[in-house]
């Protein structure tokens, strides 16, 4: 089969949640079908980057989105009633470029990843097409209300309202659709969204093996520390839980670790917290502490880095928020809280407790390698794409 991929970024390196996704479908899909990459980029991408996909793909088109083009898609929001997030990603001239390369591919299939690239293929009705919404972006939107400040909360309200009424307009554009998962799927608006299918990311396990090293932090926290739900979450390790950790372990140490962290996030570290940035092997990050600390309560989809922390061993606490895409089991494979009481309880419990340490991390890597597999997943994909 002949496969246009088109994705909102190139999908290498891998440093955010849509990247690693589109990544490894294309690396799976590979296997069976020809794919044809077309992504859009804000920034130059490296040869070494383009050259990782081509072992994956028959050929390679980037479409630069300029500064200027960005600033005056900011402005059209205003104008056509679309979200900023798909105006953002939208330029005729691009347009007329992907056109031509479905003409000239002549595809089997279209699949686009996201609600951002759907308009680029709205009009093509000869060719059959796949939508992964991923997350419903939407419920995320609505999550983020709550924290925006004063002037900020009318935009992103707005934002929210017309990303739910766009996210249902896409549908109608597209013969398959597929989503992270089924917390997700009930968040579209659509009348007929129990006909999303679910597809789970996977996770490495044979990449994602404990390390041996020096177990230097009491708790960890990994993300892209320039995404907003993760900005959000280190802030409350540090703001909330820290000083009252503090009272009970007064050396406790904790890790906040991930690509391109914000001012706001390098300004938390002290003495007891360190901030770093990207590191070659995250691994060794994950593996230099006790417990995996993820008190998300902002965001959607399905979070990786509890993926990779249960692959690895690393037992993880984590919210109820999290735990709904996940599906993990409380006590037994993971630990959920709800509340600063809640998680200073259950944080103090397991690091007095090496026994329970080992049941959680035993049972949490038990329950990825059974539940999350790449090959599994995109097993389901090209079964749909066939379609």
């Amino acid at each position: 089969m002949k496969l246009i991929y088109l994705t909102s970024r190139f999908p290498y390196p891998i440093n955010k949640g849509d990247k690693l996704r589109s990544y490894h479908q294309i690396k799976e899909l590979s296997k069976q079908n020809d794919i044809y990459l077309i992504s859009l980029s804000e920034t130059k991408i490296p040869k070494s980057s383009i050259d990782e996909l081509y072992k994956y793909c028959k050929s390679v088109h980037i479409y630069h989105i300029s500064l200027i083009n960005r600033f005056f898609n900011l402005f059209k929001t205003f104008i056509n009633n679309r979200p900023f997030q798909v105006n953002y990603f939208y330029n005729y001239k691009i347009q007329k470029k992907i056109n031509s390369n479905i003409s000239n591919i002549n595809p089997d299939h279209i699949f686009c990843q996201l609600v951002r690239t759907a308009l680029y293929v709205k009009d093509e009705h000869s060719i059959p097409k796949t939508l992964d919404y991923m997350d419903a972006l939407s419920k995320g939107l609505e999550r983020r209300i709550k924290i925006s400040k004063f002037w900020q909360k009318p935009f992103v309200k707005m934002e929210w309202q017309r990303m739910k009424r766009f996210e249902n307009l896409a549908f109608e554009f597209f013969n398959n659709h597929i989503i992270i998962s089924s917390s997700d799927r009930n968040e579209i608006a659509h009348i007929d969204n129990k006909n999303i299918e679910i597809i789970p990311n996977g996770i490495d396990t044979n990449y994602f093996q404990k390390i041996i090293t020096d177990k230097i932090y009491d708790l960890i926290f990994v993300g892209n520390l320039s995404y907003v739900p993760n900005i959000e979450a280190a802030k409350f390790i540090t703001k909330k839980i820290f000083p009252l950790l503090q009272e009970k372990v007064p050396n406790i140490k904790i890790l906040i670790s991930g690509s391109n962290p914000s001012k706001k996030v390098l300004r938390l570290s002290n003495e007891n917290i360190k901030v770093t940035g990207w590191v070659d092997d995250i691994r060794e990050t994950y593996c230099s502490g006790k417990v995996f600390f993820a008190p998300m309560s902002l965001g959607s989809g399905l979070q990786n880095k509890l993926l990779e922390a249960m692959s690895l061993g690393i037992p993880c606490i984590t919210s109820n928020l999290c735990n709904e895409s996940l599906g993990a089991t409380h006590m037994k494979n993971i630990i959920i809280g709800n509340s600063v009481e809640q998680y200073i309880s259950q944080i103090l419990n397991i690091l007095s407790k090496p026994e329970l340490i080992s049941k959680i991390e035993k049972n949490g890597r038990e329950f990825v390698n059974k539940k999350f597999s790449w090959e599994s997943s995109n097993k389901i994909l090209l079964e749909i794409l066939k379609r």
